[in-house]
Protein backbone atom coordinates (compact mmCIF):
# COMPACT_ATOMS: atom_id res chain seq x y z
CA UNK A 1 0.00 0.00 0.00
CA UNK A 2 1.28 3.48 -0.86
CA UNK A 3 2.31 5.44 2.22
CA UNK A 4 0.66 8.77 2.96
CA UNK A 5 2.26 11.95 4.21
CA UNK A 6 0.96 11.11 7.66
CA UNK A 7 2.86 7.81 7.65
CA UNK A 8 6.23 9.42 6.93
CA UNK A 9 8.48 10.77 9.68
CA UNK A 10 8.01 14.52 10.16
CA UNK A 11 11.25 16.45 10.33
CA UNK A 12 11.91 18.94 13.11
CA UNK A 13 12.33 22.64 12.22
CA UNK A 14 16.12 22.46 12.60
CA UNK A 15 16.35 19.33 10.47
CA UNK A 16 14.17 20.98 7.84
CA UNK A 17 16.35 24.10 7.80
CA UNK A 18 19.44 21.91 7.50
CA UNK A 19 17.91 19.90 4.65
CA UNK A 20 16.99 23.10 2.81
CA UNK A 21 20.58 24.18 3.31
CA UNK A 22 21.81 20.96 1.66
CA UNK A 23 19.61 21.69 -1.36
CA UNK A 24 21.20 25.12 -1.60
CA UNK A 25 24.65 23.58 -1.11
CA UNK A 26 24.24 21.36 -4.17
CA UNK A 27 22.64 24.10 -6.26
CA UNK A 28 25.33 26.59 -5.26
CA UNK A 29 28.00 24.24 -6.54
CA UNK A 30 26.32 24.67 -9.91
CA UNK A 31 25.63 28.37 -10.20
CA UNK A 32 28.49 29.67 -8.06
CA UNK A 33 30.84 27.49 -10.07
CA UNK A 34 29.46 29.23 -13.14
CA UNK A 35 29.71 32.70 -11.63
CA UNK A 36 33.31 32.08 -10.57
CA UNK A 37 34.29 31.39 -14.17
CA UNK A 38 31.81 33.69 -15.98
CA UNK A 39 34.24 36.57 -16.55
CA UNK A 40 37.16 34.60 -18.00
CA UNK A 41 34.79 32.25 -19.87
CA UNK A 42 32.98 35.12 -21.58
CA UNK A 43 36.36 36.69 -22.30
CA UNK A 44 37.50 33.46 -23.97
CA UNK A 45 34.44 33.70 -26.22
CA UNK A 46 35.41 37.22 -27.32
CA UNK A 47 33.69 39.47 -24.74
CA UNK A 48 35.17 42.84 -23.72
CA UNK A 49 35.30 44.15 -20.13
CA UNK A 50 32.19 46.25 -20.76
CA UNK A 51 30.36 43.23 -22.20
CA UNK A 52 31.30 41.11 -19.19
CA UNK A 53 30.09 43.86 -16.86
CA UNK A 54 26.80 44.25 -18.73
CA UNK A 55 26.10 40.51 -18.99
CA UNK A 56 26.95 39.70 -15.37
CA UNK A 57 25.25 42.88 -14.13
CA UNK A 58 22.15 42.17 -16.23
CA UNK A 59 22.10 38.62 -14.90
CA UNK A 60 22.17 39.85 -11.32
CA UNK A 61 19.56 42.49 -12.13
CA UNK A 62 17.20 39.89 -13.61
CA UNK A 63 17.82 37.60 -10.64
CA UNK A 64 16.67 40.42 -8.39
CA UNK A 65 14.17 42.52 -10.36
CA UNK A 66 12.05 39.66 -11.76
CA UNK A 67 11.22 38.76 -8.18
CA UNK A 68 8.88 41.74 -8.31
CA UNK A 69 6.65 39.41 -10.35
CA UNK A 70 7.41 36.05 -8.75
CA UNK A 71 7.06 37.29 -5.16
CA UNK A 72 3.43 38.48 -5.47
CA UNK A 73 2.72 35.44 -7.62
CA UNK A 74 3.89 33.13 -4.83
CA UNK A 75 1.78 34.93 -2.20
CA UNK A 76 -1.32 35.11 -4.40
CA UNK A 77 -1.23 31.53 -5.70
CA UNK A 78 0.31 29.95 -2.57
CA UNK A 79 2.53 27.93 -4.95
CA UNK A 80 5.72 28.55 -3.04
CA UNK A 81 6.83 24.97 -3.44
CA UNK A 82 6.21 24.76 -7.21
CA UNK A 83 8.07 27.98 -7.92
CA UNK A 84 10.99 26.76 -5.81
CA UNK A 85 11.27 23.54 -7.82
CA UNK A 86 10.99 25.28 -11.20
CA UNK A 87 13.65 27.82 -10.26
CA UNK A 88 16.14 25.19 -9.14
CA UNK A 89 15.46 23.16 -12.30
CA UNK A 90 16.36 26.16 -14.49
CA UNK A 91 19.73 26.41 -12.79
CA UNK A 92 20.37 22.66 -13.04
CA UNK A 93 19.75 22.77 -16.82
CA UNK A 94 21.22 26.11 -17.98
CA UNK A 95 24.67 25.92 -16.40
CA UNK A 96 25.73 22.53 -17.87
CA UNK A 97 24.59 23.75 -21.31
CA UNK A 98 27.34 26.38 -21.21
CA UNK A 99 29.71 23.52 -22.06
CA UNK A 100 28.48 23.52 -25.67
CA UNK A 101 28.93 27.25 -26.35
CA UNK A 102 32.62 27.13 -27.39
CA UNK A 103 31.57 24.88 -30.27
CA UNK A 104 28.93 27.27 -31.65
CA UNK A 105 31.33 29.61 -33.44
CA UNK A 106 30.29 33.25 -33.61
CA UNK A 107 26.99 32.46 -31.85
CA UNK A 108 28.77 31.08 -28.78
CA UNK A 109 29.03 34.39 -26.91
CA UNK A 110 25.36 35.26 -27.45
CA UNK A 111 24.20 31.79 -26.38
CA UNK A 112 26.46 31.85 -23.30
CA UNK A 113 25.15 35.29 -22.30
CA UNK A 114 21.56 34.06 -22.76
CA UNK A 115 22.15 30.95 -20.63
CA UNK A 116 23.74 33.02 -17.88
CA UNK A 117 20.75 35.38 -17.81
CA UNK A 118 18.30 32.43 -17.91
CA UNK A 119 20.08 30.79 -14.99
CA UNK A 120 19.73 34.03 -13.06
CA UNK A 121 16.04 34.10 -14.03
CA UNK A 122 15.70 30.72 -12.34
CA UNK A 123 17.13 32.31 -9.21
CA UNK A 124 14.41 34.97 -9.45
CA UNK A 125 11.68 32.38 -9.88
CA UNK A 126 12.58 30.40 -6.77
CA UNK A 127 14.05 32.91 -4.36
CA UNK A 128 11.00 34.77 -2.94
CA UNK A 129 9.06 31.52 -2.52
CA UNK A 130 12.06 29.74 -1.01
CA UNK A 131 12.78 32.60 1.40
CA UNK A 132 9.15 32.71 2.51
CA UNK A 133 9.24 28.96 3.17
CA UNK A 134 12.52 29.27 5.06
CA UNK A 135 11.19 32.16 7.17
CA UNK A 136 8.29 29.89 8.11
CA UNK A 137 10.57 26.97 8.96
CA UNK A 138 12.93 29.14 11.04
CA UNK A 139 10.22 30.68 13.23
CA UNK A 140 11.06 28.42 16.18
CA UNK A 141 14.82 28.24 15.56
CA UNK A 142 15.33 32.01 15.54
CA UNK A 143 15.28 33.61 12.11
CA UNK A 144 18.75 35.04 12.37
CA UNK A 145 20.22 31.65 13.27
CA UNK A 146 18.05 29.76 10.79
CA UNK A 147 18.97 31.98 7.85
CA UNK A 148 22.62 32.00 8.94
CA UNK A 149 22.89 28.19 9.07
CA UNK A 150 21.16 27.94 5.70
CA UNK A 151 23.50 30.56 4.27
CA UNK A 152 26.58 28.81 5.68
CA UNK A 153 25.60 25.51 4.04
CA UNK A 154 24.80 27.45 0.89
CA UNK A 155 28.33 28.85 0.97
CA UNK A 156 29.89 25.41 1.36
CA UNK A 157 28.53 24.72 -2.11
CA UNK A 158 29.72 28.12 -3.28
CA UNK A 159 33.19 27.15 -2.02
CA UNK A 160 33.36 23.62 -3.44
CA UNK A 161 31.83 24.42 -6.84
CA UNK A 162 34.61 26.82 -7.89
CA UNK A 163 37.22 24.40 -6.51
CA UNK A 164 35.75 21.66 -8.68
CA UNK A 165 35.96 23.87 -11.76
CA UNK A 166 39.51 24.87 -10.91
CA UNK A 167 40.56 21.22 -10.63
CA UNK A 168 38.95 20.30 -13.94
CA UNK A 169 40.49 23.33 -15.67
CA UNK A 170 43.91 22.39 -14.30
CA UNK A 171 43.56 18.80 -15.52
CA UNK A 172 42.18 19.57 -18.98
CA UNK A 173 43.53 23.04 -19.71
CA UNK A 174 39.99 24.00 -20.77
CA UNK A 175 37.12 25.85 -19.09
CA UNK A 176 34.07 24.22 -20.68
CA UNK A 177 34.39 20.63 -19.28
CA UNK A 178 33.77 21.94 -15.77
CA UNK A 179 30.32 23.20 -16.77
CA UNK A 180 29.40 19.73 -18.06
CA UNK A 181 30.42 18.12 -14.75
CA UNK A 182 28.16 20.54 -12.86
CA UNK A 183 25.19 18.55 -14.17
CA UNK A 184 25.87 16.07 -11.33
CA UNK A 185 25.34 18.41 -8.33
CA UNK A 186 22.40 19.93 -10.26
CA UNK A 187 20.67 16.55 -10.38
CA UNK A 188 21.52 15.95 -6.72
CA UNK A 189 19.87 19.25 -5.75
CA UNK A 190 16.64 18.19 -7.45
CA UNK A 191 16.66 14.81 -5.68
CA UNK A 192 17.24 16.46 -2.30
CA UNK A 193 14.44 18.91 -3.00
CA UNK A 194 12.04 16.05 -3.71
CA UNK A 195 13.01 14.40 -0.41
CA UNK A 196 12.49 17.66 1.48
CA UNK A 197 9.04 18.00 -0.03
CA UNK A 198 8.09 14.51 1.18
CA UNK A 199 9.56 14.73 4.67
CA UNK A 200 8.87 18.33 5.68
CA UNK A 201 5.15 19.10 5.53
CA UNK A 202 5.85 22.38 7.34
CA UNK A 203 7.05 23.61 3.95
CA UNK A 204 3.49 23.55 2.61
CA UNK A 205 1.36 24.38 5.64
CA UNK A 206 -0.18 27.78 6.12
CA UNK A 207 2.06 30.24 7.91
CA UNK A 208 1.14 30.37 11.62
CA UNK A 209 2.18 34.03 11.69
CA UNK A 210 -0.17 34.98 8.86
CA UNK A 211 -2.61 36.37 11.42
CA UNK A 212 -0.56 39.55 11.56
CA UNK A 213 -1.63 40.37 7.99
CA UNK A 214 -4.47 42.90 7.90
CA UNK A 215 -7.76 41.61 6.58
CA UNK A 216 -7.81 41.66 2.80
CA UNK A 217 -10.40 43.45 0.75
CA UNK A 218 -11.52 42.43 -2.71
CA UNK A 219 -9.24 39.82 -4.31
CA UNK A 220 -6.84 41.42 -6.77
CA UNK A 221 -5.84 40.15 -10.17
CA UNK A 222 -2.29 38.94 -10.81
CA UNK A 223 -1.49 42.17 -12.68
CA UNK A 224 -2.96 44.24 -9.85
CA UNK A 225 -0.74 42.35 -7.40
CA UNK A 226 2.35 43.15 -9.48
CA UNK A 227 1.39 46.82 -9.77
CA UNK A 228 0.74 46.97 -6.02
CA UNK A 229 4.12 45.36 -5.38
CA UNK A 230 5.85 47.81 -7.73
CA UNK A 231 4.72 50.77 -5.64
CA UNK A 232 5.16 48.90 -2.38
CA UNK A 233 1.50 48.89 -1.38
CA UNK A 234 0.80 47.44 2.08
CA UNK A 235 4.50 47.52 2.98
CA UNK A 236 5.87 49.75 5.77
CA UNK A 237 8.09 52.79 5.25
CA UNK A 238 10.95 51.22 7.18
CA UNK A 239 11.00 48.40 4.64
CA UNK A 240 11.42 50.87 1.75
CA UNK A 241 14.25 52.73 3.50
CA UNK A 242 16.00 49.44 4.09
CA UNK A 243 15.50 48.35 0.47
CA UNK A 244 17.08 51.55 -0.85
CA UNK A 245 20.04 51.18 1.51
CA UNK A 246 20.60 47.58 0.40
CA UNK A 247 20.40 48.62 -3.25
CA UNK A 248 23.23 51.11 -2.75
CA UNK A 249 25.45 48.53 -1.05
CA UNK A 250 24.65 46.06 -3.83
CA UNK A 251 25.68 48.63 -6.44
CA UNK A 252 29.02 48.93 -4.67
CA UNK A 253 29.46 45.15 -4.43
CA UNK A 254 30.71 44.67 -7.98
CA UNK A 255 30.13 41.29 -9.59
CA UNK A 256 33.00 38.86 -9.33
CA UNK A 257 32.92 38.64 -13.12
CA UNK A 258 34.20 42.22 -13.39
CA UNK A 259 36.86 41.69 -10.73
CA UNK A 260 38.08 38.38 -12.15
CA UNK A 261 38.24 39.84 -15.65
CA UNK A 262 40.65 42.47 -14.30
CA UNK A 263 42.71 39.84 -12.43
CA UNK A 264 43.29 37.91 -15.64
CA UNK A 265 43.85 40.98 -17.85
CA UNK A 266 46.41 42.38 -15.39
CA UNK A 267 48.26 39.06 -15.32
CA UNK A 268 47.87 38.70 -11.55
CA UNK A 269 45.85 35.48 -11.63
CA UNK A 270 45.75 32.76 -14.30
CA UNK A 271 42.30 31.97 -15.70
CA UNK A 272 42.42 28.42 -14.33
CA UNK A 273 43.14 29.79 -10.82
CA UNK A 274 40.23 32.26 -10.76
CA UNK A 275 37.84 29.70 -9.17
CA UNK A 276 40.35 29.30 -6.31
CA UNK A 277 40.14 33.02 -5.60
CA UNK A 278 36.35 32.83 -5.77
CA UNK A 279 36.37 29.84 -3.41
CA UNK A 280 38.37 31.95 -0.94
CA UNK A 281 35.67 34.62 -1.06
CA UNK A 282 32.92 32.03 -0.58
CA UNK A 283 34.68 30.52 2.43
CA UNK A 284 34.94 33.94 4.04
CA UNK A 285 31.29 34.57 3.17
CA UNK A 286 30.23 31.38 4.96
CA UNK A 287 32.15 32.32 8.12
CA UNK A 288 30.73 35.85 8.05
CA UNK A 289 27.21 34.47 7.69
CA UNK A 290 27.57 32.16 10.69
CA UNK A 291 29.12 34.91 12.79
CA UNK A 292 26.31 37.38 12.16
CA UNK A 293 23.27 35.08 12.52
CA UNK A 294 23.29 35.05 16.31
CA UNK A 295 24.23 38.73 16.40
CA UNK A 296 21.14 39.57 14.35
CA UNK A 297 18.84 37.69 16.75
CA UNK A 298 20.34 39.77 19.55
CA UNK A 299 20.86 43.21 17.97
CA UNK A 300 18.66 43.23 14.86
CA UNK A 301 19.41 45.28 11.77
CA UNK A 302 22.19 47.26 13.42
CA UNK A 303 24.52 44.36 12.53
CA UNK A 304 24.25 45.50 8.89
CA UNK A 305 25.88 48.87 9.61
CA UNK A 306 29.27 47.24 9.03
CA UNK A 307 28.41 46.40 5.40
CA UNK A 308 28.83 49.89 3.82
CA UNK A 309 32.22 50.22 5.53
CA UNK A 310 33.40 46.91 4.08
CA UNK A 311 32.01 47.66 0.61
CA UNK A 312 33.79 51.03 0.46
CA UNK A 313 37.11 49.30 1.20
CA UNK A 314 36.82 46.70 -1.59
CA UNK A 315 37.89 48.77 -4.65
CA UNK A 316 40.83 50.24 -2.72
CA UNK A 317 42.31 46.74 -2.49
CA UNK A 318 40.87 44.56 -5.20
CA UNK A 319 42.16 46.66 -8.13
CA UNK A 320 45.68 47.09 -6.76
CA UNK A 321 48.77 45.88 -8.63
CA UNK A 322 49.92 43.57 -5.82
CA UNK A 323 48.39 40.11 -5.47
CA UNK A 324 48.37 40.31 -1.67
CA UNK A 325 46.19 43.46 -1.73
CA UNK A 326 43.93 41.93 -4.36
CA UNK A 327 43.37 38.84 -2.22
CA UNK A 328 42.71 41.05 0.81
CA UNK A 329 40.08 42.89 -1.25
CA UNK A 330 38.48 39.58 -2.20
CA UNK A 331 38.33 38.61 1.48
CA UNK A 332 36.64 41.91 2.37
CA UNK A 333 34.23 41.47 -0.56
CA UNK A 334 33.33 37.98 0.70
CA UNK A 335 32.81 39.24 4.25
CA UNK A 336 30.54 42.08 3.11
CA UNK A 337 28.50 39.71 0.94
CA UNK A 338 28.20 37.16 3.74
CA UNK A 339 27.00 39.67 6.34
CA UNK A 340 24.49 41.20 3.93
CA UNK A 341 23.12 38.03 2.34
CA UNK A 342 22.69 36.12 5.58
CA UNK A 343 20.93 38.95 7.40
CA UNK A 344 18.81 41.00 5.01
CA UNK A 345 16.20 38.27 4.48
CA UNK A 346 15.76 37.78 8.21
CA UNK A 347 15.38 41.55 8.63
CA UNK A 348 12.79 41.78 5.84
CA UNK A 349 10.81 39.01 7.56
CA UNK A 350 10.79 41.14 10.72
CA UNK A 351 9.76 44.34 8.90
CA UNK A 352 6.69 43.08 6.99
CA UNK A 353 3.53 41.06 7.75
CA UNK A 354 3.89 37.29 7.30
CA UNK A 355 1.33 37.05 4.50
CA UNK A 356 3.24 39.62 2.43
CA UNK A 357 6.73 38.20 2.83
CA UNK A 358 7.15 36.73 -0.65
CA UNK A 359 5.87 40.01 -2.11
CA UNK A 360 8.27 41.97 0.10
CA UNK A 361 11.18 39.74 -0.94
CA UNK A 362 10.24 40.41 -4.55
CA UNK A 363 10.10 44.20 -4.10
CA UNK A 364 13.30 44.18 -2.06
CA UNK A 365 15.14 42.14 -4.68
CA UNK A 366 13.85 44.33 -7.52
CA UNK A 367 15.26 47.43 -5.85
CA UNK A 368 18.53 45.57 -5.28
CA UNK A 369 18.44 44.55 -8.94
CA UNK A 370 18.47 48.15 -10.07
CA UNK A 371 21.52 48.66 -7.91
CA UNK A 372 23.19 45.55 -9.37
CA UNK A 373 22.55 46.63 -12.96
CA UNK A 374 23.83 50.17 -12.41
CA UNK A 375 26.79 48.93 -10.38
CA UNK A 376 27.75 46.35 -13.01
CA UNK A 377 27.60 48.87 -15.85
CA UNK A 378 29.54 51.54 -13.94
CA UNK A 379 32.20 49.06 -12.82
CA UNK A 380 32.56 47.62 -16.33
CA UNK A 381 32.91 51.10 -17.85
CA UNK A 382 35.43 52.46 -15.30
CA UNK A 383 37.51 49.45 -14.31
CA UNK A 384 39.98 49.61 -17.21
CA UNK A 385 41.10 53.25 -17.05
CA UNK A 386 39.33 55.02 -14.17
CA UNK A 387 39.79 52.86 -11.08
CA UNK A 388 40.21 55.84 -8.74
CA UNK A 389 36.95 57.39 -9.94
CA UNK A 390 35.24 54.02 -9.45
CA UNK A 391 36.50 53.88 -5.84
CA UNK A 392 35.19 57.42 -5.19
CA UNK A 393 31.76 56.62 -6.66
CA UNK A 394 31.45 53.48 -4.55
CA UNK A 395 32.57 55.35 -1.43
CA UNK A 396 29.90 58.05 -1.88
CA UNK A 397 27.20 55.43 -2.42
CA UNK A 398 28.17 53.69 0.81
CA UNK A 399 27.96 56.87 2.85
CA UNK A 400 24.37 57.36 1.66
CA UNK A 401 23.62 53.67 2.28
CA UNK A 402 24.89 53.91 5.87
CA UNK A 403 22.73 56.98 6.57
CA UNK A 404 19.59 55.26 5.23
CA UNK A 405 20.30 52.09 7.18
CA UNK A 406 20.79 54.07 10.39
CA UNK A 407 17.46 55.80 9.85
CA UNK A 408 15.83 52.41 9.27
CA UNK A 409 17.13 50.94 12.52
CA UNK A 410 16.11 54.08 14.41
CA UNK A 411 12.57 53.95 13.05
CA UNK A 412 12.41 50.23 13.73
Amino acid sequence: MRSTLRDRPVWTPWRTVFAFGLVSLAADMVYEGMRAMAGPFLGSLGASALTVGLVTGAGEAVALMFRLVTGPWADRSNRHWRLTVVGYAMTAVCVPLLAVTPFLGSAGLAVAATLIVLERTGKAVRSPAKSALLARMATSTGRGKGFAVHKALDQVGAFTGPLLLAGIAALTGLLWPGFAVLAVPGALAMLLLAQLRRRAPIATRADPDAADLPAAGKPRSAWAEVRAAAVGADLPRTFHLFSLSAALTTAGLMTFGVMSYRFVEAGLVAAAAVPLVYALAMGVEALAALATGGMFDRWGGRVLLVVPVLVAAVPLCVFADQLVLVLAGVVVWGAATGVQDSTVKAYVADLVPAGRRATAYGVFAAVQGIGALVGGAVAGALVDHHVRLLAVVIGVLQVVAAVLLWRTTRRR
